[in-house]
């Protein structure tokens, strides 16, 4: 069979007589300009389907970077919700704290005498259940607690009266957990004033409802609880001991705390003692970690060979940070730091990623 040319059959129809025809140079013209008008057309057309089979018409964007394998964990209170519950913010290199949950509470408090919920502290036991205590109000003989398996959903709140034993107890500050694991339970530990004891002390902070020492309870379960005892008495005013494991190859741990002495000279540090066991020996108090300002509540944390101590600028209204390699030498990097706007005293933890994952899920 022969091919046929498949534009043989295109003409181009001669103009009726008396009509202004195309001649000569003006007809080829025509068909030039005609050709490339239907290749521009052709190019076009091939863009286009191009284009429509890649839609979106905008670059992709880049895949978000995996979360490292250790997260940071900051729960804190705001001063002037300190009713309203506590707050999560979360960091991947415990130095750029972002908010969680849009800044709103996870937890409005029920217990205690007046119903606020200051300095939350968490920890996560050995089983991973999330372990939170409380202040319950400036003043008062008990701490809150409640317990979570995700920080999303909490158990029923508990009372627990730790100082009721206690006729001249004035308050209950900054309750902490640590899990001592040579002997299998948790210390549960504060600051309280008891009027009368400790005179040597007691016009220190400029009051005698404010002549602090640090006391203890231990438990299994949460449950039961062990009489309260006194953790440390140095023989200064003292609040918010943070006990952490030195990690250094000595088996020792660490407590931080801050020195609450106003008079005869102003301290209003932190400050780190030594101590064989969580529960003590204590060897005597190191000289101040903080410069020349006031501080609180410290939140300490190993990461690599740094130790890191967060705190509370309170007069200044933000979180602070200095760090050591050798626990001697304190830096101030508080300007390397970010945290949510009116944070205040809270602990840090380091948790597995899919924790924060499940956190920042919508």
């Amino acid at each position: 069979m022969s091919q046929t040319n498949p534009t043989a059959s295109i003409r181009h129809p001669e103009p009726r007589e008396g009509s202004k025809g195309i001649r000569g140079k003006d007809r080829a013209g025509a068909g030039l300009l005609g050709f490339f008008a239907a290749l521009r057309m052709t190019v076009w057309g091939v863009v286009f389907l191009i284009l429509g089979a890649s839609s979106p018409l905008r670059a992709a964007e880049p895949a978000k970077p995996a979360l490292p394998e250790t997260c940071y964990l900051f729960a804190y209170f705001l001063h002037k919700e300190e009713a309203d519950g506590f707050r999560l913010a979360w960091s991947a290199d415990g130095r750029e704290f972002k908010m969680l949950n849009d800044g709103k509470s996870y937890l409005k408090p029920t217990a205690g005498e007046n119903k606020l919920m200051r300095d939350p502290h968490l920890l996560r036991g050995p089983d991973g259940t999330f372990h939170l205590v409380w202040t319950t109000g400036w003043t008062g003989k008990t701490i809150g607690y409640a317990s979570s398996q995700d920080l999303l959903t909490w158990s029923e709140q508990k009372t627990l009266p730790v100082m009721a034993h206690e006729p001249e107890a004035q308050n209950c500050w900054a309750p902490e957990i640590t899990w001592n694991p040579a002997k299998q339970h948790f210390l549960v530990h504060w600051s309280t004033t008891i009027l009368g004891k400790f005179p040597e002390t007691e016009m220190s902070n400029r009051r005698r409802e404010r002549n602090h020492r640090i006391y203890a309870t231990t438990t299994k379960d949460f449950v039961t609880f062990t009489p309260t005892k006194l953790l440390y008495d140095a023989g200064y005013n003292v609040i918010d001991a943070n006990i952490i494991p030195a990690e250094d190859g000595t088996g020792d741990w660490l407590m931080f705390v801050k020195d609450e002495t106003f008079a005869p000279v102003t301290q209003k540090n932190i400050r780190l003692v030594r101590g064989r066991t969580p529960e003590g020996p204590w060897d005597p108090v190191s000289p101040p970690l903080t410069g020349n300002y006031w501080a609180e509540g410290p939140a300490a944390i190993k990461v690599g060979d740094e130790y890191r101590v967060y705190f509370d600028k309170h007069m200044l209204d933000f979180i602070g940070l200095v760090r050591s390699r050798d626990l001697k030498t304190w830096e101030d990097v508080s300007d390397r730091v970010t945290f949510p706007p009116q944070a205040r005293h809270g602990c840090i933890l380091a948790v597995p990623r899919a924790v924060v994952e499940r956190l920042l899920k919508p």
